[in-house]
Protein backbone atom coordinates (compact mmCIF):
# COMPACT_ATOMS: atom_id res chain seq x y z
CA UNK A 1 0.00 0.00 0.00
CA UNK A 2 0.94 3.72 -0.51
CA UNK A 3 2.88 5.44 1.97
CA UNK A 4 1.28 7.31 5.02
CA UNK A 5 2.67 10.78 6.27
CA UNK A 6 5.09 9.28 8.65
CA UNK A 7 4.95 4.71 8.98
CA UNK A 8 7.36 2.35 9.39
CA UNK A 9 8.58 -0.57 7.79
CA UNK A 10 10.89 -3.71 8.79
CA UNK A 11 12.46 -6.06 6.88
CA UNK A 12 15.25 -8.62 9.70
CA UNK A 13 16.83 -5.61 11.04
CA UNK A 14 16.34 -3.28 8.59
CA UNK A 15 14.21 -0.37 9.78
CA UNK A 16 13.01 2.24 7.00
CA UNK A 17 11.15 5.35 8.51
CA UNK A 18 8.80 7.71 6.05
CA UNK A 19 8.85 11.06 7.18
CA UNK A 20 5.99 12.33 4.17
CA UNK A 21 4.38 11.34 1.26
CA UNK A 22 6.62 13.51 -0.80
CA UNK A 23 10.16 12.87 0.27
CA UNK A 24 11.40 9.00 -0.26
CA UNK A 25 13.33 7.71 2.62
CA UNK A 26 16.48 8.02 2.75
CA UNK A 27 19.23 4.96 3.89
CA UNK A 28 23.05 4.73 4.67
CA UNK A 29 24.97 2.45 2.15
CA UNK A 30 25.05 -0.29 5.12
CA UNK A 31 21.47 -0.06 4.88
CA UNK A 32 20.94 0.18 1.18
CA UNK A 33 23.19 -2.77 0.95
CA UNK A 34 21.18 -4.92 3.14
CA UNK A 35 17.89 -4.19 1.04
CA UNK A 36 19.64 -5.37 -2.12
CA UNK A 37 21.10 -8.68 -1.14
CA UNK A 38 17.46 -9.25 0.79
CA UNK A 39 15.78 -8.59 -2.63
CA UNK A 40 18.06 -10.84 -4.16
CA UNK A 41 17.28 -13.85 -1.75
CA UNK A 42 13.68 -13.18 -2.33
CA UNK A 43 13.76 -13.15 -5.76
CA UNK A 44 16.23 -16.50 -5.60
CA UNK A 45 13.95 -18.13 -3.13
CA UNK A 46 10.74 -17.60 -3.15
CA UNK A 47 8.36 -17.89 -5.77
CA UNK A 48 4.93 -16.33 -6.84
CA UNK A 49 3.13 -18.79 -4.53
CA UNK A 50 3.73 -20.67 -1.82
CA UNK A 51 1.88 -22.31 1.00
CA UNK A 52 2.06 -20.75 4.64
CA UNK A 53 4.96 -22.41 6.71
CA UNK A 54 3.37 -24.64 9.28
CA UNK A 55 0.24 -25.22 7.59
CA UNK A 56 -0.27 -29.05 7.57
CA UNK A 57 -1.11 -30.75 4.16
CA UNK A 58 -4.54 -31.78 5.09
CA UNK A 59 -5.10 -28.17 5.91
CA UNK A 60 -2.86 -26.41 3.15
CA UNK A 61 -3.79 -22.70 2.86
CA UNK A 62 -2.27 -21.15 -0.28
CA UNK A 63 -1.14 -17.10 -0.03
CA UNK A 64 1.26 -15.22 -2.31
CA UNK A 65 4.47 -14.33 -1.50
CA UNK A 66 4.49 -11.41 1.22
CA UNK A 67 6.38 -8.41 -0.27
CA UNK A 68 7.47 -6.47 2.89
CA UNK A 69 7.65 -2.94 0.49
CA UNK A 70 4.05 -3.30 0.89
CA UNK A 71 3.83 -3.62 4.45
CA UNK A 72 2.66 -7.11 4.00
CA UNK A 73 3.59 -9.46 6.90
CA UNK A 74 1.65 -12.67 6.90
CA UNK A 75 -0.43 -14.23 10.29
CA UNK A 76 1.04 -17.24 12.10
CA UNK A 77 -0.95 -20.16 11.74
CA UNK A 78 -2.33 -19.76 15.19
CA UNK A 79 -3.17 -16.48 15.15
CA UNK A 80 -5.12 -16.85 11.35
CA UNK A 81 -6.92 -19.92 12.37
CA UNK A 82 -7.88 -17.90 16.02
CA UNK A 83 -9.31 -14.98 14.41
CA UNK A 84 -10.90 -16.99 11.57
CA UNK A 85 -12.94 -19.30 14.49
CA UNK A 86 -14.29 -16.29 16.11
CA UNK A 87 -15.45 -14.55 12.81
CA UNK A 88 -17.16 -17.79 12.42
CA UNK A 89 -18.37 -18.14 15.80
CA UNK A 90 -20.04 -14.33 15.01
CA UNK A 91 -21.46 -15.46 11.51
CA UNK A 92 -23.99 -17.56 13.46
CA UNK A 93 -25.83 -14.93 15.00
CA UNK A 94 -26.91 -13.77 11.57
CA UNK A 95 -29.15 -15.56 8.85
CA UNK A 96 -26.90 -14.53 5.54
CA UNK A 97 -23.58 -12.92 7.35
CA UNK A 98 -21.42 -10.70 5.00
CA UNK A 99 -17.43 -10.32 6.00
CA UNK A 100 -15.65 -7.59 4.69
CA UNK A 101 -11.33 -7.99 5.40
CA UNK A 102 -9.61 -4.79 4.95
CA UNK A 103 -5.76 -5.37 4.32
CA UNK A 104 -6.10 -8.73 5.98
CA UNK A 105 -5.58 -11.18 3.26
CA UNK A 106 -4.66 -13.88 5.71
CA UNK A 107 -7.68 -13.80 7.17
CA UNK A 108 -9.49 -13.75 3.99
CA UNK A 109 -7.96 -16.76 2.81
CA UNK A 110 -8.11 -18.77 5.73
CA UNK A 111 -12.06 -18.00 5.84
CA UNK A 112 -12.68 -18.83 2.80
CA UNK A 113 -10.65 -22.39 3.81
CA UNK A 114 -12.21 -22.98 6.65
CA UNK A 115 -15.73 -21.43 6.28
CA UNK A 116 -16.41 -21.34 2.38
CA UNK A 117 -20.31 -21.16 2.93
CA UNK A 118 -19.61 -17.30 4.09
CA UNK A 119 -19.86 -14.56 2.26
CA UNK A 120 -16.64 -12.35 2.11
CA UNK A 121 -15.13 -9.73 0.32
CA UNK A 122 -11.50 -8.79 0.17
CA UNK A 123 -10.66 -5.25 0.48
CA UNK A 124 -6.60 -4.79 -0.64
CA UNK A 125 -4.36 -2.64 -2.66
CA UNK A 126 -2.32 -5.62 -3.87
CA UNK A 127 -3.93 -6.51 -7.07
CA UNK A 128 -2.25 -9.82 -6.96
CA UNK A 129 -5.25 -10.88 -4.98
CA UNK A 130 -7.44 -10.20 -7.62
CA UNK A 131 -7.46 -13.68 -8.43
CA UNK A 132 -10.54 -13.83 -5.69
CA UNK A 133 -12.60 -12.50 -8.72
CA UNK A 134 -15.47 -10.62 -7.24
CA UNK A 135 -14.98 -11.23 -4.01
CA UNK A 136 -11.74 -8.72 -4.52
CA UNK A 137 -12.09 -4.96 -4.17
CA UNK A 138 -9.49 -2.64 -4.88
CA UNK A 139 -8.51 -0.81 -1.33
CA UNK A 140 -6.55 2.17 -1.43
CA UNK A 141 -6.51 3.34 2.28
CA UNK A 142 -5.25 7.45 1.80
CA UNK A 143 -9.26 7.28 -0.25
CA UNK A 144 -10.88 5.06 2.73
CA UNK A 145 -14.39 5.77 1.21
CA UNK A 146 -13.96 5.39 -2.62
CA UNK A 147 -15.69 2.44 -2.78
CA UNK A 148 -18.44 0.57 -4.71
CA UNK A 149 -21.62 2.08 -3.56
CA UNK A 150 -23.09 -1.53 -3.60
CA UNK A 151 -20.87 -2.33 -0.10
CA UNK A 152 -21.55 0.32 1.66
CA UNK A 153 -23.47 -0.59 4.90
CA UNK A 154 -23.36 -4.16 3.84
CA UNK A 155 -21.60 -6.23 6.59
CA UNK A 156 -22.20 -7.36 9.71
CA UNK A 157 -18.99 -8.29 10.37
CA UNK A 158 -15.85 -6.02 9.53
CA UNK A 159 -12.26 -7.25 9.78
CA UNK A 160 -9.43 -4.56 9.49
CA UNK A 161 -5.46 -4.55 9.52
CA UNK A 162 -3.99 -0.99 8.98
CA UNK A 163 -1.15 -1.00 6.82
CA UNK A 164 1.11 1.16 8.74
CA UNK A 165 0.74 2.56 12.23
CA UNK A 166 0.46 5.53 12.12
CA UNK A 167 -2.05 8.09 13.62
CA UNK A 168 -3.57 9.13 9.68
CA UNK A 169 -3.53 5.83 8.65
CA UNK A 170 -5.64 4.09 11.39
CA UNK A 171 -8.46 7.64 11.34
CA UNK A 172 -8.72 6.76 7.47
CA UNK A 173 -8.83 3.12 7.96
CA UNK A 174 -11.95 3.24 9.97
CA UNK A 175 -13.64 5.62 8.41
CA UNK A 176 -13.56 2.62 5.53
CA UNK A 177 -14.58 0.39 8.76
CA UNK A 178 -17.54 2.89 9.24
CA UNK A 179 -18.48 2.57 5.53
CA UNK A 180 -18.44 -0.76 5.01
CA UNK A 181 -20.69 -1.83 8.92
CA UNK A 182 -24.21 -1.91 8.92
CA UNK A 183 -25.82 0.92 10.58
CA UNK A 184 -27.21 -1.19 13.51
CA UNK A 185 -24.99 -3.19 15.51
CA UNK A 186 -22.34 -4.56 13.72
CA UNK A 187 -19.27 -6.63 14.98
CA UNK A 188 -15.68 -4.83 14.40
CA UNK A 189 -11.91 -6.44 14.59
CA UNK A 190 -9.05 -4.76 14.65
CA UNK A 191 -5.35 -6.03 14.78
CA UNK A 192 -2.77 -3.57 14.71
CA UNK A 193 0.12 -2.46 17.34
CA UNK A 194 -0.63 -1.65 20.77
CA UNK A 195 0.81 1.87 20.36
CA UNK A 196 -2.38 2.42 18.99
CA UNK A 197 -4.48 1.62 21.89
CA UNK A 198 -5.84 4.36 22.79
CA UNK A 199 -6.44 6.03 19.43
CA UNK A 200 -8.38 2.89 18.50
CA UNK A 201 -10.87 3.53 21.69
CA UNK A 202 -11.15 7.14 20.98
CA UNK A 203 -12.23 6.46 17.29
CA UNK A 204 -14.17 3.49 17.45
CA UNK A 205 -14.34 2.24 21.19
CA UNK A 206 -12.69 -0.84 20.52
CA UNK A 207 -10.78 -2.62 23.53
CA UNK A 208 -7.95 -4.93 23.39
CA UNK A 209 -8.45 -8.76 23.63
CA UNK A 210 -5.71 -10.92 25.84
CA UNK A 211 -5.33 -13.07 23.03
CA UNK A 212 -2.14 -11.59 21.06
CA UNK A 213 -1.64 -11.59 17.22
CA UNK A 214 1.79 -13.22 16.01
CA UNK A 215 3.12 -13.54 12.01
CA UNK A 216 5.05 -15.55 10.19
CA UNK A 217 8.02 -13.15 10.25
CA UNK A 218 9.22 -11.65 13.46
CA UNK A 219 8.47 -8.30 13.65
CA UNK A 220 9.65 -5.69 16.46
CA UNK A 221 6.25 -4.30 16.96
CA UNK A 222 3.86 -5.43 19.31
CA UNK A 223 0.12 -6.18 18.16
CA UNK A 224 -2.53 -6.16 19.58
CA UNK A 225 -6.40 -7.72 18.77
CA UNK A 226 -9.12 -4.90 19.51
CA UNK A 227 -12.93 -5.67 19.58
CA UNK A 228 -15.94 -3.24 19.77
CA UNK A 229 -17.76 -5.62 21.40
CA UNK A 230 -17.31 -8.07 24.93
CA UNK A 231 -15.80 -11.64 23.13
CA UNK A 232 -16.67 -12.92 26.72
CA UNK A 233 -14.63 -16.16 27.15
CA UNK A 234 -12.96 -16.03 23.99
CA UNK A 235 -10.07 -14.28 22.47
CA UNK A 236 -8.59 -14.63 26.31
CA UNK A 237 -11.57 -11.76 27.11
CA UNK A 238 -11.08 -8.28 27.47
CA UNK A 239 -8.25 -6.83 29.12
CA UNK A 240 -9.16 -4.67 32.00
Amino acid sequence: MESPSKSETTCGDLRIEEENDDDPPLLSSHAMAALKEFLDEQAQTQPDVHLESGVSEDSEVALVTEDWRLSQFWYDRDTAETVTNEVLTLCQNFESPRVACIACPTLYTYLKKLGPHVSAQLLEYDERFSQHGSEFTFYDYNEPEELPMELKHDFQIVIADPPYLSKECLEKVTRSISFLAQNRESYLLLLTGEVQAERAAELMGFHPCGFRPHHSSKLGNEFRLFTNYDPGSRLGGWEQ
